[in-house]
């Protein structure tokens, strides 16, 4: 029997999908996509370190650092986007932080087992790998089908994107734990909040084509 929330959680990530196909195709709406996830991102940011830290000098350090971060991440987002060849790699790269995410879930929801650390107690190591499975099968049949045939590098690139991925999943997750809260956010509905689908893609995405970047 299929929970309520799933259903929701599955309704969501089609949703997101085929927002993916959507920005991929017009400039105009992933200008749009960029400038509200930027800036639900900060807000949602915003709202976790007010809890946590409490020094002025230091909490507008770090959230200036983030908004920084976030212009930079989505200027180099959107111009990589408009280089033919720079615009399929990235979206390769992004579709490997997505079946990083889903492959965890999925795996550890299946063969569960030893928990991966306490600032997460729902991850596990059987999900971990998991991530890592999934996003080199995501990663190697497109990198097949529109770039290259298959070569080690292809490897390397999908296993680094992964585990950046799940790092950053597990660096918000501690904020989240030390702002006493589940989710960044309740904007989607089996998910949370933007930060909690995008926190996993702003560490792995950039480490990702920067390791494609260093290997050629």
């Amino acid at each position: 029997m299929i929970s309520i929330n799933l259903k929701k959680r599955i309704l969501t990530t089609i949703i997101l999908l085929s927002s993916i196909f959507l920005i991929f195709n017009s400039n105009m709406i992933l200008i749009y996509f960029l400038i509200i996830l930027g800036v639900l991102s900060i807000l949602e940011f915003m709202q976790l370190t007010k809890k946590i830290v409490f020094n002025k000098l230091f909490l507008f350090l770090l959230n200036g650092f983030f908004i920084f971060y976030i212009f930079i991440f989505t200027y180099i987002f959107f111009f990589f986007s408009n280089v033919p060849g720079l615009k399929i790699i990235l979206f390769i790269l992004l579709m490997g932080c997505i079946a990083s995410d889903i492959g965890g879930y999925i795996f550890g929801k299946i063969f569960k087992g030893p928990k991966l650390t306490k600032i997460s107690p729902k991850k596990t190591y059987s999900g971990a790998a998991g991530s890592i499975m999934l996003t080199l099968v995501i990663i190697s049949l497109l990198f097949l089908s529109f770039i290259q045939p298959f070569n080690y590098k292809i490897i390397l690139v999908g296993t680094i994107t992964s585990i950046f991925c799940q790092i950053g999943d597990l660096f918000f997750s501690l904020l989240k734990r030390k702002a006493n809260l589940k989710d960044t956010g309740k904007i989607l509905p089996g998910h949370g909040g933007i930060l909690d689908r995008l926190d996993s893609i702003f560490f792995g995405l950039p480490i990702g084509f920067l390791t494609l970047i260093i290997i050629n």
